[in-house]
């Protein structure tokens, strides 16, 4: 039995074989006073989502409808459809012209509160950024509003690294969010829609593979010969139209968003055209003005335009959005350029990648100043800061070899055109780029070069970019200076972002020197830089943060500080800066034992081809596991592989560290490849470098950590007769207790801080037998065989009784093979969270929560969640 058509939308199509979607949103609809949700309707291309959502929502009176439409621009609008919404609403975005996401959200929250309303986002794989983080706000709230949010989508063009995958992911963990996924028509639905036709539905079927636009748009034209494409079906509506209309629908075709009604006269388009056009069904008017009621609709006709015949209907275009006084400045740049005007593509898209910087959609600024860049005529002073734009978005978006190409173009301009102040500013921003390259050299060069002039706009902030790299390499002396500098310049010119720039390396100093107070100041500055949408300083000065207080082993709060700031650097588009917060996860859960979630980050960090600043830390992290993990004596036993990878991370952290030349970053490294030597039993030149490292940095404030931990490593090694002599080095607690021979009172040093790897090799160096024996055994249970190998031969070496091999690592509950998610849940478990409440904290179901919960209860090998909340220290989860 053929399934009955049903009347779609005024254009007369119809809506076959989806009953039972029509009748589950019509069901949420009516349903929304008592709960919001969110339904997202995916297909491919001419699957028939937007005919389902307006055959659904065109005739509604259990709610208001308000539309918002994404748009096929080269470059996507900084939120376009949540403007579109908006303005359907009666709304605006904040008097302050803020478009920060939590800002607009809310604004759009407050509109939805009192009426019950349907908001439909169509085309979402379009989608900017922007609206993606506003959405996501919106989605995460929308059970507590009177409110419908439908989302349609191409899933095929939804890549890994999609601007909409965040959203996706959140709506994949909502309870009360679905998604309805539209398949191709059957060939019974076909047989429905060519019901009036003598055509063969198996051929047709086979020919267009169910796609609901094709076959409605062969079922409109029966009487033509099958058409090989959906472009040849659709130009069959324009056959008989007047020159005149054909001109008509082509100008519409260059507009990738509806055309405004007030729009129609300053392009000549009268009312009686109108009509004539509409006659075609191939357009559909609403408020937001007329558009091809298809998209595969208007490329067909924006494909036919006669050759050479685009630029100038794009032209009228531009010329009518001018005199109407557009603002819509990326709809301006996409006519400029395809009219071939380069002056106005160059204008507008700097305009453009200006607004999407101030949205937080920096990927999207690229894509526009680069576009800018392209059209610019032979104005090297407007090349040049052009240039240094865009490479400050390339820089943000982590594209740093291209960032450092366009800032030394840039200063090239500069200097050949004479401007002191270009030509400083530029060197002021090509230091940050080269010292997030790990090039301390060339940034240092550039920050001495936009120093020298102490009469250009730029000295006070390259006096703090200066103060900034020298507190990165513990040169507390030319740190000060310079913030001295900085600091009254900016007090004579009233420059708020270097006084907060300055605020914060002196917090960030002062705390690496051991002044805990500055702890608090150092995060009251991050929090006001991101208030004042200094996004960058912002994130910069939590990733100091976390970084300060992974050092100094404070690994609750710095966990605390990467659970707050990295959506925001997500939320803000800043993937420079999340790079190296997930760096800095990846670096606390190796401290924790947590071995598979640092795994987890250390490893998706390098694949997204990391910042070489943020890099050396997550291969850090991997060579250790490597190392810790590897099976039996070492490289001696591992079939070479491992050993490898081990060498490799290790080598890429050292050479990383050796550029950078700070000796937060070399201590650390230099430890590893003691530890690396230790476990291996193997020699390694570069561990001659150990007693001179710490002799020069011996009186450094700040380094009693990194220090300790090299020291350590030393004398376990036994470098030299009776190890490194540490007796005038100003040591950490837990080190110092270690080279005194308090082994025990160490370890617990180290439960007590929650890092279990620590704390378990610090036992096995006991010379107390009980606790060596102990501590082997913990090593086995994070997995660490060959630490755990290593260790036993120096049990021996002692005269210990060893057993063949401790106690398996299943049978012992430790948190090492979680993944973060599952960390997630661990930690809400330990609280004595419900199912409920964990669903609610996690936005997933509580029958999702309960397999993350009993996951989690297998890999520790614990019974209950009453053992877990008991353990929780234990096991690092408080």
């Amino acid at each position: 039995m053929c399934p009955e058509a049903q009347p779609s939308y005024a254009s007369g199509v119809e809506v076959v074989e989806r009953d039972p979607q029509i009748a589950q949103l019509r069901r949420a609809m009516r349903s929304v006073v008592r709960r919001g949700r969110v339904i997202a309707v995916t297909g491919e291309p001419g699957a028939g989502k937007t005919t389902l959502l307006r055959a659904v929502t065109s005739a509604s009176e259990s709610t208001r409808v308000a539309r918002g439409l994404c748009d096929p621009l080269a470059t996507p609008r900084p939120l376009g459809p949540v403007r579109d919404v908006l303005a359907e609403l009666g709304a605006a975005l904040p008097d302050d012209g803020s478009t920060a996401p939590a800002e607009v959200g809310a604004r759009l929250a407050i509109a939805l509160a009192d009426q019950a309303t349907t908001v439909v986002i169509e085309d979402a794989q379009w989608i900017d950024e922007a609206s993606v983080d506003v959405l996501r706000f919106l989605a995460r709230r929308v059970e507590t509003l009177p409110t419908l949010l439908l989302l349609s989508y191409r899933a095929d063009e939804i890549g890994p690294g999609h601007t909409l995958r965040p959203l996706l992911g959140d709506l994949a963990r909502l309870e009360h969010a679905t998604t309805i996924t539209l398949s191709p028509l059957s060939i019974e639905a076909v047989g429905t829609l060519l019901r009036d036709t003598s055509l063969d539905p198996q051929r047709v079927h086979r020919i267009t593979a169910g796609n609901a636009f094709y076959v409605t748009e062969i079922a409109r034209h029966p009487d033509e010969e099958l058409p090989s494409s959906v472009r040849d079906a659709v130009l069959a509506s324009t056959s008989s139209v007047e020159d005149a209309d054909l001109e008509v629908l082509q100008i519409i075709a260059t507009s990738p968003d509806a055309v405004d009604d007030r729009l129609l006269p300053l392009l000549g388009i009268d009312l009686p055209q109108l009509r004539r056009i509409e006659s075609t069904g191939l357009l559909n008017r609403s408020r937001r003005g007329l558009a091809y009621r298809h998209e595969l609709a208007r490329l067909a006709v924006a494909d036919a335009i006669p050759l050479g015949g685009a630029p100038a209907l794009h032209a009228r275009m531009l010329a009518a959005l001018e005199q109407f006084g557009s603002t819509d400045v990326a709809l301006l740049t996409h006519h400029a350029r395809a009219a071939h005007d380069r002056g106005r593509t160059s204008r507008y898209a700097v305009l453009a990648g200006t607004e999407a910087a101030r949205a937080g959609s920096h990927t999207e600024a690229v894509a526009f100043l680069a576009l800018a860049l392209s059209h610019l005529d032979e104005d090297r002073s407007e090349q040049a800061r052009v240039l240094q734009l865009l490479s400050n978005e390339q820089y943000m978006v982590s594209r740093l070899p291209d960032a450092v190409s366009s800032i030394s173009t840039a200063i090239r301009l500069w200097d050949e055109i004479g401007d002191a102040d270009g030509v400083a500013a530029a060197h002021d921003r090509g230091a940050v780029i080269e010292y997030y390259s790990a090039r301390r050299v060339a940034a240092e060069r550039h920050a001495r070069l936009a120093a020298r002039d102490p009469d250009t706009a730029a000295y006070a902030s390259a006096c703090a970019t200066q103060a900034y790299l020298a507190y990165r390499r513990n040169d507390d002396e030319a740190a000060d200076l310079n913030l001295r500098a900085a600091r009254e310049r900016a007090e004579a010119t009233g420059d708020e972002l270097v006084r907060l720039r300055c605020d914060i390396v002196t917090a960030a100093a002062n705390l690496v020197r051991g002044s805990y107070d500055a702890r608090a100041l150092l995060e009251q500055h991050a929090q006001t830089a991101l208030e004042l949408s200094f996004d960058e300083l912002g994130t910069t000065a939590y990733s100091n943060l976390s970084a300060i207080d992974i050092e100094q082993r404070r690994y609750r709060e710095a966990e605390e500080v990467l659970a707050r700031s990295i959506p925001i650097t997500v939320e803000r588009d800043i993937p420079l800066c999340n790079q190296w917060q997930r760096g800095m996860r990846a670096r606390v859960h190796l401290h924790r034992g947590r071995w598979a979630a640092a795994e987890e980050d250390a490893r998706a960090v390098l694949e997204e081809g990391a910042a070489p600043l943020a890099s050396m830390w997550p291969h850090l992290v991997l060579g250790l596991i490597a190392l810790r993990r590897m099976d039996g004596a070492g490289a001696e036993a591992d079939d070479g592989s491992r050993a490898a990878t081990v060498a490799g991370h290790l080598d890429a952290a050292w050479e990383l560290a050796a550029r950078l030349d700070e000796p937060l970053a070399r201590l650390p490294v230099l430890s590893a490849l003691v530890e690396q030597a230790w476990v291996n039993d193997t020699h390694d030149e570069r561990l001659q470098a150990i007693s001179p490292t710490l002799a020069s940095v011996s009186s450094t404030p700040g380094m009693g950590w990194a220090m300790g931990d090299l020291a350590v490593w030393a004398d376990r090694i036994a470098l030299e007769r009776g190890g490194i002599d540490t007796r005038n080095l100003d040591l950490a607690e837990p080190f110092r207790l270690e080279l005194d021979g308090l082994h025990g009172v160490a370890a617990q040093w180290w439960v007590r801080a929650g890092a279990p790897f620590e704390s378990a090799i610090t036992a096995a160096h006991s010379a107390d037998p009980v606790t060596a024996r102990l501590g082997v055994e913990e090593l086995e249970s994070l997995g660490a065989r060959a630490t755990a190998h290593r260790c036993r031969d120096l049990l021996r070496s002692k005269g210990f009784p060893v057993a063949a091999r401790g106690r398996r690592a299943s049978t012992r509950a430790n948190p090492s093979g979680l993944t973060n998610r599952q960390l997630d849940v661990a930690r809400l478990v330990a609280r004595g969270l419900t199912n409920a409440e964990l669903a609610e904290q996690l936005f997933i179901s509580p029958k999702t929560a309960d397999h993350h919960v009993s996951a989690v209860l297998t890999k520790l090998g614990l019974r209950t969640r009453r053992e877990v909340a008991r353990r929780s220290v234990e096991l690092g989860l408080d």
